[in-house]
């Protein structure tokens, strides 16, 4: 994806909402994008984290034990939780129709979320909500 379309597309999605465009053109220029093919594993449950996933197009699925938990789409981020807790993904995620991220690798993102605090925020308020949502989920 060009520069200018990536922009556009990272604009779009609430993690990044808060952000002008000169920052948004230094976040595309400076991480890359992956694709996965439809039903390629992106994390293993139980094994190392590499980054910060950050849907640009297409879904996944997070799967934890076989059974699935939840659907991620554009907008929507994983790995987060290895990274922040230095241990290996909660579960799997699976892509299930090709899937296009932005990927924080492990090693940058404590930086990158310290250079965005109001990225960083808004990770936490949707932590906050996913927790919530379980919690409700489960009483």
């Amino acid at each position: 994806m060009e520069v200018a379309s990536l922009v556009d597309t990272l604009a779009q999605t609430s993690l990044f909402a808060d952000l002008t465009r000169p920052q948004l053109e230094a976040v595309a220029h400076e991480f890359d994008e992956e694709a996965f093919g439809e039903g390629q594993k992106v994390l293993r449950q139980g094994l190392s984290g590499s980054g910060l996933y950050v849907i640009l197009d297409g879904s996944a699925v997070v799967t934890r034990d076989g059974e699935e938990i939840a659907r991620l789409g554009r907008g929507d981020f994983f790995g987060e939780i290895s990274i922040l807790t230095d241990g290996p993904p909660t579960s799997d995620i699976v892509a299930a129709t090709l899937l296009r991220c932005l990927v924080i690798p492990r090693p940058d993102v404590e930086r990158f979320l310290l250079e965005r605090p109001h990225v960083m925020l808004r990770m936490l308020r949707s932590e906050a909500n996913r927790l919530r949502g379980m919690l409700e989920w489960r009483s």
